[in-house]
C-alpha cells in the first residue's frame, strides 16, 4: 500500500460521517423550496457531488453543514434558472401590465395552499418569492443571487406577488 491510501480513507470516512450528519439539514432546506421531492432529491444529490469535487480539488480546508447548505441555494438558484430558460424556450409569457400601488401580502395564507400556488408559478417569480419571503434575503440579496439589478428584481418581486396573489384567490374562489 501506499502511504496516499490510507489518507483517501480517511477523506473518504470523514465525508460520509459529514453526509450522514448534514443530509437532513441539506434536504430539509431544499423540501419547501422546491416543485416536488424528487426535485429536492435531485438537487441535494447535486449539492453533495458539489462538495465532493470541491474537496477534491482542495478549493475548500473545512467542510460544515453550513457550507454544504450554501451550496444547495446555489444549486437550487441554478435549477430555477434551467426552468425560467426553458420555459422561455417552450412559450411566450406575458407579463401583467397593471401593478397595484396596496399590496396586501402580509396577509396570514393557508401553508399547503400557498406552497401549491407558488409551485404553479413561473420558475423566475418562484426564485424571487422564495428567496425574499422563504429565506428572508433582502432585495439587494435576491437581485445577487439571481443575477439581476436592484431595479429589475423590485419589478420582479411586484409581478411575482400580484401573480402569486391572483393565483391564490382564483383558486380561493373554486373552493
Amino acid at each position: 500500500m501506499s502511504g496516499a491510501e490510507p489518507a483517501a480513507a480517511d477523506h473518504a470516512s470523514v465525508l460520509l460521517a459529514l453526509y450522514d450528519r448534514a443530509l437532513p439539514q441539506v434536504y430539509g432546506y431544499l423540501v419547501p423550496r422546491c416543485e416536488s421531492t424528487s426535485v429536492a432529491e435531485d438537487l441535494t444529490a447535486e449539492t453533495f457531488l458539489a462538495a465532493v469535487g470541491a474537496v477534491q480539488r482542495g478549493t475548500v480546508d473545512i467542510v460544515t453543514t453550513a457550507w454544504l447548505v450554501g451550496i444547495a441555494r446555489h444549486k437550487l438558484v441554478d435549477h430555477w434558472r434551467r426552468e425560467e430558460r426553458e420555459e422561455r424556450k417552450l412559450q411566450m409569457v406575458q407579463q401583467q401590465g397593471s401593478v397595484t400601488e396596496h399590496d396586501p401580502w402580509d396577509a396570514q395564507l393557508e401553508v399547503v395552499r400557498a406552497r401549491a400556488v407558488l409551485g404553479e408559478l413561473g420558475a423566475h417569480h418562484r426564485a424571487a418569492l422564495s428567496l425574499r419571503y422563504l429565506d428572508g434575503l433582502s432585495v439587494a440579496e435576491v437581485a445577487d443571487a439571481l443575477g439581476r439589478t436592484l431595479h429589475a428584481t423590485e419589478a420582479l418581486l411586484v409581478r411575482a406577488r400580484s401573480a402569486f396573489r391572483q393565483t391564490y384567490e382564483e383558486g380561493t374562489d373554486d373552493a
